[in-house]
């Protein structure tokens, strides 16, 4: 039996019926790899069973303390059933893009059932209409509870159903599953007390842990060698309002090596940078069509993961955030970019100087009642819209595998993230790379982004333009600077 950390734990706590704080994906596999050339269901569901010691998300249920007065427990579910967690369905005829989209997005938004271990895996056939895939492709949506796993240790399930050849070889893993019996409510009322006696202790080691990073943090903000990347609020947009029950999707694909060309073109840039510069542009012209965009920056939180080489396989979330600016309010693409490079740059060096796990540890600081309570109280009583938005939307890079990977033999083609939003913040933006192509997908609210095909073509159009101010200003020849003997003659005749 283990315990959520506290961060984990707010996930389970601000879940409600518009709000399921599940993670996950929309895998697209073309099974003519495979060993029959076809997958069956029943092949499906053998391959992922052959597979459940590979993550220990799989068969691990919540077990919560009685009025929620400590964090949560993880437990092995002694009721496991793999055929609930692993559904079938297929598209309509004509089985296309938008299709599968609105079938994805009907399904994100439905909340896990916090009694199971917390994930889905939804497999879709009849993708027989959509551009740039194979016929006969299948697509997989997978859920999983954001308690669970953050975007890295999710690595660990990726890794556990995909292999790197198309054979589906037999694999051994080191975990050994053994069910546990379910905790009675004194047992779980007794360590809250425990831990309500340990926390005072807690607390005085997160902060001696802290002191010297947040020390050094505001030295360099007094000597201005540091600086604030943005103020401490930022404008209100039709993202940052009390979302629905409802959710759309949708994503673009690049070639990995456009992007990569861009952000070569300027010194210091990274491919996160152009990245962030793309959905800045692409924000800036949807909202433009909505006549909504403000007049301040828009910015973005970036999760940073702080998860040790030893630390992979664990579960759960072990992140620390930063705040960074989009360059909403810029028109001119290479402008916004540089605007963006900036910012971000500020924003790690702050986040550096603090440290990233130290801004993960203290999240522990609050007891485990106040803050099931008060995430409780924030969620149900809508206090999001009571103050100005810490920031407009979140944007998370999860970095794939550089090579080909395969599911039962099935090889996988295109991959794109999504993700949960809640009160005042209704959209989040996904980066997802695999071999030489990276995709930019988000979820939304519904009733914010009814049509999500328009924030899908600005983000298309927002790259396009970057890359053509990029092609345009590398064609531009450089100043000549004057002969030295005339600049001399000139300055004698001003004489």
């Amino acid at each position: 039996m283990q315990q959520l950390s506290p961060m984990d734990a707010a996930f389970v706590y601000m879940e409600t019926p518009s709000t399921p704080m599940h993670i996950g994906s929309l895998a697209i596999y073309d099974p003519s790899t495979s060993p029959n050339g076809k997958l069956r269901f029943k092949e499906v569901l053998s391959f992922i069973e052959s597979r459940l010691d590979g993550a220990w998300a799989f068969r691990r249920r919540l077990v919560r303390v009685p009025f929620d007065l400590d964090h949560p427990y993880w437990i092995e579910d002694p009721e496991f059933d793999l055929e609930y967690h692993v559904r079938h369905i297929a598209l309509p005829e004509p089985g296309d893009w938008r299709q599968l989209c609105i079938l994805a997005a009907r399904l994100h938004s439905r909340p896990l059932d916090l009694n199971k271990p917390l994930w889905e895996f939804t497999v879709i056939e009849g993708l027989d209409n959509i551009e740039g895939l194979p016929k006969g492709c299948i697509a997989i949506l997978s859920k999983i509870h954001h308690a669970a796993i953050d975007g890295m240790s999710g690595v660990e399930i990726t890794t556990a159903v995909h292999d790197v050849t198309p054979d589906v070889p037999e694999r051994e893993f080191d975990m050994e599953w053994k069910p546990d019996s379910k905790p009675a409510d004194a047992e779980l009322l007794i360590r809250a007390q425990i831990n309500a006696v340990r926390q005072p202790f807690k607390m005085a080691d997160i902060m001696a842990r802290s002191i010297p990073g947040l020390a050094k943090a505001s030295a360099g903000l007094v000597t201005r060698d540091l600086k604030l990347p943005v103020s401490g609020t930022a404008p209100n947009t039709l993202f940052n309002q009390p979302v629905s029950p409802h959710r759309v999707v949708d994503g673009v694909k690049f070639d990995l090596d456009e992007i990569k060309a861009v952000k070569a073109e300027l010194d210091g840039v990274t491919v996160n940078d152009v990245v962030l510069s793309v959905f800045g542009g692409g924000l800036r012209k949807y909202l433009l069509s909505k006549n909504d965009l403000p007049k301040d920056d828009m910015t973005a939180m970036a999760p940073i993961s702080v998860r040790s080489e030893d630390e992979k396989k664990d579960l759960g979330n072990q992140v620390s955030a930063m705040i960074v600016g989009l360059g909403t309010h810029i028109e001119d693409p290479v402008e916004r970019l540089e605007y963006v490079h900036d910012k971000a740059q500020k924003s790690k060096n702050l986040t550096n100087a603090i440290g990233a796990r130290n801004l993960s540890r203290m999240s522990g600081m609050t007891p485990g009642a106040l803050m099931g309570l008060g995430a409780r109280l924030y969620a149900r009583a809508g206090l999001a819209n009571a103050h100005a938005p810490a920031y407009n939307c979140v944007v998370t890079n999860v970095p794939g595998p550089p090579m080909d990977i395969y599911f039962a033999g099935a090889r996988l083609v295109e991959q794109f993230g999504v993700g949960p939003i809640f009160d005042g913040m209704g959209l989040i933006n996904i980066v997802y790379s695999s071999g030489g192509t990276l995709t930019l997908s988000f979820t939304a609210d519904r009733d914010a982004v009814s049509d999500p095909e328009n924030y899908a073509a600005a983000l298309r159009e927002s790259f396009d333009e970057l890359k053509a101010a990029m092609a345009k200003r590398k064609k531009k020849p450089a100043k000549r600077k004057p002969p030295a003997k005339k600049a001399a003659k000139k300055k004698a005749k001003a004489s």
